[in-house]
C-alpha cells in the first residue's frame, strides 16, 4: 500500500522518535536531557560499551557516532527490527493512535497529480534558469550581478528570468506536451472568467523558485524589473501544490544548516528574515540557517515550521518603524503558543540597513553582532508598551497594568503564563519604585532603559539596597573605590555575579542543565545583555563550547572591563568555586545553591513590595487587615534577612572537599 506524504509525517510528528528506539535500547542517564528531547544510549546497531547512538525528538532522527548509522521511526524499525515498510508504518501509526488510511482510488489518483505537477514545476524552473543565461536575460543577470550574488549563489538557489512574453513559459511547456490544465494547475498563468485567452502570470522578473520540506519546486516568486510594475515582488497564487501561508522560504536548506553538527557555528537555531534576498545575501556570507515568509507578515503556521527546527528562533527585523511593527504583530501571534523552552527572540538591525547591507562589504561579523544581541519576547513587549506614553500619573500606571495584564493573559501554558505575570510585575516594580540613591525626591523613574531618574543599575525589580546586596555590594564599593570598575557604573550583586562566572568558567555546566540555567534572570542591566550574548554564542558552538573560546567571544562583543571586575569581586570575595580552579561538580553544587537562593531572594522581595502597596491602600476602617499584613511584612523581611545571613554558606563552599584543580586561587 503507498502512503501518501501528509499521513507519514502526521504520525512522525505524532510520535517522539525516543518512544520507538526507546523500545530497544537504554538511555544513558548522565548525557540524557529529557526536558529537551536529547537522547543518548549505545547503538544498537553495533556493540559498544559508551553510548555515541543519540536520539533527537525535535529532529525526529538517530544517529550513531560510532557505526555512522542513521534514519527516522520507519527506517529504525525495518533495519533493526527487521519489518517490512507497511509494517514500520502500522507500529507507528499504531502508538500514534491514527488508523491507517483505507485505499482511496481519488487519493491516489491525486497523489499522481501532484507528482505530474511536481513535474511541470521543474520543467518551467529549468525554463526560467536558460532563460537567465540568454540574451533576453541580460537586465536581469546584471541586477544579480549588483547585487553581488556569484553565479555559485544563483546556480545555489535556482534564479532565473521569464521572459517580457505574455505566452513564452506557455508556448515551451505546451511544446513539451504539458497540456492546459496541468499548467493552470501550477499557477504559471493568469486564466478563469472573464479571460478569453491565459498568459504567464511572471513576465520580465527574476524568478526565486519556492521549495517544498522535500526539496520540490512548489512555486515562485517574482521580482519585478520594471519600476513601472504594479506589483515590486509577486508569489504564486495558492495550488493543490502550494499554500503561501504555509510555507517557508529556504525551509529545507536552513532545517539541514540547523541540524548540522555541533562544530558549525549556525548548529541549533533558525533565523527568520524579511525577503528571498536577504536569505540569499546571508547564505553568501554563510549564514545558511536563514529562511523567511513569502512576501506577508509571519503566519501561525509558519511560526509553528519554525518551532519544529528549533525551541528558540531569532526573528530578524528592519530597525525602521514598519520593521518594529513587524516584530509587535509577531510577538503577539507567538505569545498564545509559548510552552516551556519554546519562544521566540527578536534581533533589530540598525535603521536603514539590511541584512545584504550588512554582509556585503565586511562578512557575516556585523549581523552575527546583530543576532548577539537578540532580545526576549518579554523584553519586546514590555519595551512596547512602556514606549506607547507617559506614565507620570496614578492613573496612567493602572492602564499600564492593565494592559500588560491583558497582554499575558493569552499565553496558553499555565506555567509560562504565570512566570510572564511575575516578569512584568517585577519590571512594574523597577519602572515605578521611587529613587533610593541622591535623586531621591525627583519623581519616579521615567527612563527604564537608563538615564536620569534611573537611580543607578537598578535592573528589572528596583532600587537595591544594602541589605538586599549583603556582602556583593560592599565588594562592589572597594572596587569602584579602588579603581579597577571602568566602563560600569555599578557592579552586579555579589549573588549574581557568582551566578554568571561559573558558567563563563565552566561552560559544560549548559549541556548538563541547559533549560534551568538559561531561564535564569538577572537585575543587572550589563549581565542581562552578557546573558543574552552568552547563550547565543552557546547556541551556536553546541558541545564544541570552551571556556577560552567563551570568553574570547564575550570580549570581542565588548564584555573584558565587567567579566575583570565581576572576576575581581569573586576573588576577593573568596569564592572560589565561581573560577576555574574549581572541580565542576563542586562548580555545579554551588552554583546550583546560589540560584536557588537567588530565586528565593527574588520571590521574597516581590512579595514585600506587594505587601507594602497592600498596606498602603488599607483605611482606617480596616485595622484587622492592616495589622496582618503588618505581620506578614515582618515575616517576609525576617526570611530575607535570614536568606542573606544564609549566603555566607556559598563562602569556601567545597573546600572540605579539597577538589581544586591546579594551582590554589590567587586572592588579590
Amino acid at each position: 500500500m503507498r502512503f501518501s506524504n501528509s499521513f507519514l509525517d502526521e504520525i512522525r510528528d505524532r510520535v517522539p522518535i525516543s518512544s520507538v528506539v526507546g523500545r530497544r535500547v537504554t538511555w544513558d542517564r548522565k548525557k540524557t536531557n529529557v526536558s529537551r528531547g536529547d537522547y543518548w544510549a549505545c547503538c544498537p546497531f553495533h556493540g559498544e560499551k559508551s553510548p555515541s547512538f543519540h536520539c533527537e525528538d525535535r529532529k525526529g532522527r538517530y544517529h550513531c557516532f560510532g557505526c555512522g548509522v542513521s534514519g527516522d521511526h520507519f527506517r529504525f524499525l525495518t533495519e533493526l527490527e527487521g519489518q517490512a515498510f507497511p509494517e514500520a508504518v502500522q507500529t507507528v501509526a499504531d502508538m500514534a493512535g491514527i488508523a491507517l488510511p483505507q485505499p482511496d482510488p481519488q487519493a491516489e489518483k491525486r497523489e499522481k497529480e501532484r507528482t505530474t505537477l511536481l513535474d511541470v514545476m521543474e520543467m518551467a524552473t529549468r525554463f526560467f534558469q536558460e532563460q537567465l543565461q540568454s540574451a533576453a536575460g541580460a537586465r536581469a543577470r546584471a541586477y544579480l550581478r549588483d547585487r553581488g550574488l556569484t553565479g555559485r549563489t544563483i546556480e545555489t538557489f535556482r534564479l532565473g528570468y521569464s521572459p517580457e512574453s505574455r505566452n513564452a513559459l506557455k508556448e515551451h511547456l505546451a511544446g513539451k506536451g504539458v497540456p492546459k490544465d496541468q499548467i493552470e494547475a501550477c499557477g504559471l498563468v493568469v486564466h478563469g472568467d472573464g479571460i478569453a485567452v491565459s498568459y504567464d502570470r511572471f513576465r520580465d522578473r527574476v524568478m526565486f523558485p519556492i521549495l517544498s520540506s522535500r526539496e520540490k519546486v512548489i512555486a515562485f516568486g517574482g521580482r519585478a524589473m520594471s519600476p513601472d510594475a504594479p506589483a515590486k515582488y509577486l508569489n504564486s497564487n495558492d495550488t493543490e501544490l502550494f499554500h503561501k501561508g504555509q510555507v517557508l522560504y529556504n525551509f529545507a536548506r536552513a532545517r539541514r544548516a540547523a541540524q548540522a553538527g555541533p562544530g558549525r557555528k549556525e548548529g541549533g537555531t533558525i533565523i527568520a528574515v524579511e525577503g528571498y534576498m536577504d536569505v540569499i545575501a546571508l547564505h553568501q556570507a554563510g549564514v545558511e540557517n536563514v529562511v523567511a515568509p513569502l512576501g506577508t507578515a509571519l503566519t501561525e503556521n509558519q511560526l509553528d515550521l519554525l518551532w519544529r527546527m528549533t525551541p528558540l528562533p531569532v526573528l530578524c527585523f528592519d530597525g525602521d518603524g514598519a520593521g518594529v511593527r513587524a516584530a509587535h504583530r509577531a510577538a503577539d501571534l507567538a505569545l498564545p503558543f509559548l510552552k516551556p523552552g519554546r519562544s521566540v527572540s527578536f534581533a533589530m538591525l540598525p535603521e536603514g540597513k539590511d541584512p545584504d547591507d550588512l554582509v556585503k562589504q565586511d562578512g557575516r561579523g556585523p549581523f552575527d553582532r546583530v543576532l548577539s544581541e537578540a532580545r526576549p519576547l518579554a523584553d519586546m513587549v514590555w519595551q512596547r508598551e512602556i514606549s506607547s506614553g507617559s506614565h507620570d500619573t496614578p492613573e496612567k500606571r493602572a492602564e499600564l497594568e492593565a494592559r500588560l495584564k491583558q497582554i499575558v493573559s493569552v499565553i496558553g501554558d499555565e506555567n509560562v503564563r504565570r512566570y510572564y505575570q511575575q516578569s512584568m510585575r517585577e519590571r512594574l516594580n523597577g519602572l515605578f519604585q521611587p529613587a533610593r540613591n541622591s535623586q531621591q525626591g525627583q519623581g519616579f523613574q521615567r527612563n527604564f532603559q537608563g538615564g536620569p531618574g534611573r537611580g543607578g543599575e537598578r535592573g528589572q525589580s528596583g532600587g537595591r539596597n544594602t541589605a538586599s546586596s549583603g556582602r556583593g555590594l560592599g565588594a562592589s564599593d572597594r572596587l569602584v573605590r579602588s579603581g579597577l570598575v571602568r566602563g560600569h557604573r555599578e557592579l552586579p550583586a555579589l549573588r549574581e555575579s557568582v551566578l554568571a562566572m561559573t558558567i563563563v568558567t565552566h561552560p559544560q555546566l549548559l549541556l548538563q542543565e541547559y533549560d534551568e540555567i538559561a531561564s535564569v534572570e538577572f537585575e543587572s542591566r550589563d549581565l542581562q545583555r552578557l546573558w543574552s550574548c552568552l547563550l547565543t554564542i552557546a547556541g551556536r558552538a553546541g558541545r564544541n563550547l570552551s571556556a577560552e573560546g567563551l570568553r574570547a567571544q564575550l570580549e570581542e562583543n565588548g564584555f573584558t572591563d565587567l567579566l575583570k571586575a565581576m572576576n575581581q569581586q569573586i576573588r576577593n570575595a573568596r569564592l572560589w568555586t565561581a573560577t576555574e580552579a574549581a572541580d565542576p561538580q563542586d562548580a555545579l553544587q554551588a552554583y546550583r545553591q546560589t540560584r536557588a537562593l537567588h530565586s528565593r531572594n527574588k520571590e521574597l522581595r516581590w512579595q514585600k513590595v506587594e505587601l507594602e502597596r497592600e498596606i498602603a491602600e488599607t483605611t482606617d476602617e480596616e485595622p484587622e487587615r492592616a495589622d496582618l499584613l503588618l505581620r506578614a511584612l515582618l515575616e517576609v523581611q525576617n526570611e530575607i534577612s535570614r536568606l542573606e545571613n544564609q549566603e555566607a554558606i556559598i563562602d569556601g563552599f567545597g573546600v572540605l572537599s579539597g577538589r581544586i584543580k591546579g594551582a590554589a586561587i590567587s586572592h588579590g
